[in-house]
């Protein structure tokens, strides 16, 4: 597989983040929407993790989210949730009344919360009944060979459902401990230009410096040669489509 096209296109949302309400991040939602905006963002997407993740927020910190004004620091802000997959069923772990008040829903699969071990069957049904729930916009770093699953079925299904599939950044850095996350991403790649599916670009800040990075990704990209017209957060009338909460941007 070669790539031709640089990269050019300019990445106007990141739709996953998080801020110190989440437990294991180091930043605060005034300081996430400066790093967003300084970066020539359009939106910034804060997904806190929910709550059966160790350490992070509860219940009540999703319920009381209409407080946060939505225009900070020049920028849009997206007050969300990162579900946590909780097994093979695709439970998630806040209520569906709480998620569809939220303005994004990412769910996630995270070891102490759904756990190691499950087989590839496993997986991909839990990444399908997540996705048959109308109010999940995002499936959350769909990359990590900790838990193997049938990429076909995956991107075949997020056309179906209207569900993005996300590209993490985070996933990418030699830090991170998912494993294979290029090689599946260039797999659900190759698999979504196939298919015409759309996909979402996160940076999955855990600090303001990160909030927007999408510098592994676009090495992805680039590698893959995969037309800008599938990328959502490049084309905010696409990615409004997913994400009704952006409308009025």
């Amino acid at each position: 597989m070669t790539k031709e096209a640089d990269c050019f296109m300019k990445f106007l949302v990141d739709t996953h983040s998080h801020t110190i309400a989440s437990g294991h991040a180091y930043s605060t939602i005034t300081e996430m929407a400066e790093a967003a905006a300084a970066k020539g963002l359009k939106a910034l997407a804060l997904t806190e993790h929910a709550p059966e993740m160790p350490g992070t927020c509860g219940l009540f910190y999703f319920q009381n989210l209409d407080v946060v004004p939505r225009m900070q620091k020049g920028i849009r802000l997206l007050m969300g949730a990162e579900v946590n997959i909780m097994d093979p069923d695709g439970t998630i772990d806040l209520p569906e009344n709480t998620c569809r008040d939220l303005d994004i829903v990412v769910a996630s699969v995270h070891p102490p919360c759904y756990g190691l071990g499950h087989t590839e069957k496993e997986n991909t049904r839990a990444y399908v009944e997540a996705m048959k729930k109308p109010y999940i916009h995002i499936i959350g770093h769909p990359d990590d060979g900790r838990f193997p699953l049938d990429y076909e079925v995956l991107v075949r299904t997020a056309k179906e459902t209207g569900t993005l599939l996300e590209l993490n950044n985070s996933s990418l850095r030699p830090q991170s401990s998912r494993k294979g996350t290029r090689e599946n991403m260039i797999t659900m790649l190759d698999l979504c230009r196939q298919y015409e599916v759309p996909v979402t670009t996160g940076s999955d800040a855990h600090v303001n410096v990160d909030a927007g990075n999408f510098t592994y990704i676009k090495e992805v990209i680039d590698y893959c040669g995969f037309p800008e017209e599938l990328i959502a957060t490049a084309n905010l009338e696409l990615l409004k489509s997913f994400i009704p909460s952006l409308k009025n941007i």
